[in-house]
């Protein structure tokens, strides 16, 4: 992640104010593929990353963020829905994965505190705290609202990176939201990760 993105800032920022500009040209259909191939592709254990930094580079700072959340909401959606229609035969090959037993652990009967401070963990792979989350006892709705707040501080971070990248000049009020975002983030990280998992009942 951070490579990404050094990679970005030391670029001289001409190629990229160019791309943005023939981004703009495209209309609607610019961010409207971008959602959808970055909801279509981080369904996979592909990480998203690469589409946060590219969302600031290409759209800029307030519709990058706009546009990132969405698409980690798209992705989020169909992998939730998508274990759950294989059901048992995915439980059955991925329930015991160490990764896979630790969200869920932190995740049944606990809800939407739970997935935002855990959706604040870099450590925790985007997909499978999605493939976890389908298969805990955690419902829909707690799951994508806690997902957008659990992803929105790390991705404000980044994209204005990203920005910054074009741009050379970010507002010091932007740069102040990145610096907090990530100071949030990293408290709420930290939170999560001391939490221990609830304790199984005898039904379970």
């Amino acid at each position: 992640m951070v490579a990404v993105v050094a990679l970005l800032l030391f670029r001289t920022g001409t190629d990229l104010l160019d791309i943005r500009t023939a981004v703009q040209a495209a209309g609607l259909w610019a961010p409207l593929l971008f959602v959808l191939l970055q909801g279509m592709v981080t369904v996979t254990p592909v990480p998203r990353t690469v589409f946060t930094v590219a969302a600031g580079v290409l759209f800029g700072g307030i519709a990058g963020v706009v546009l990132a959340v969405a698409g980690t909401s798209l992705a989020a959606s169909v992998a939730f829905f998508l274990v759950k229609l294989l059901g048992g035969r995915f439980a059955r090959k991925h329930a015991d994965h160490r990764v896979m037993t630790w969200v869920r652990q932190r995740l049944d009967r606990r809800g939407l505190l739970a997935m935002v401070s855990l959706r604040l963990i870099p450590a925790v792979p985007f997909s499978a705290m999605n493939y976890a989350s389908a298969l805990s006892g955690v419902r829909f709705a707690p799951y994508l609202l806690g997902t957008v707040l659990g992803v929105l501080p790390g991705t404000i971070g980044i994209v204005i990176l990203g920005d910054a990248a074009v741009g050379g000049n970010p507002h010091p009020a932007m740069l102040l939201v990145s610096v907090t975002s990530g100071l949030v983030g990293l408290t709420g990280a930290l939170i999560a990760a001391r939490r221990p998992a609830l304790p199984a009942t005898a039904d379970e």
